[in-house]
């Protein structure tokens, strides 16, 4: 009794390398992705520009600006502090999301952001 080998059946390392390049070549995009993100600069305005901060991707504040006008109301200069700084780590977030999207084809990898 013969036996018949499915087509394609003799190629499964083959198969299972070319997924293994395909993992590696999407893990260094999105190293390189997370290296380009943490070196750009956010910049966020509120108020009316009566507070400006500028988020590195890392999330750490580069600079903070704040008009005389607004130093003298504590509690607003307060929230507009909080607010300037809760957009921008927003706004990195989203950007890291959406362009980690474009890489990984929208499937969310746990771990990576």
């Amino acid at each position: 009794m013969k036996v018949r080998v499915p087509k394609g059946a003799g190629n499964n390392a083959q198969n299972m390398n070319q997924m293994i390049r395909q993992a590696q070549k999407m893990q260094d995009q999105i190293t390189d992705l997370q290296d380009d993100i943490e070196a750009r600069e956010f910049p966020i305005s509120v108020g009316g520009g009566a507070v400006e901060l500028v988020m590195t991707g890392k999330k750490t504040i580069k600079t903070l600006t704040i008009k005389p006008e607004v130093a003298e109301d504590i509690e607003m200069l307060q929230d507009l502090i909080i607010s300037a700084v809760n957009e921008a780590v927003t706004q990195i977030e989203n950007t890291t999301e959406d362009e980690m999207s474009k890489i990984t084809g929208g499937v969310s990898l746990p771990g990576l952001f």
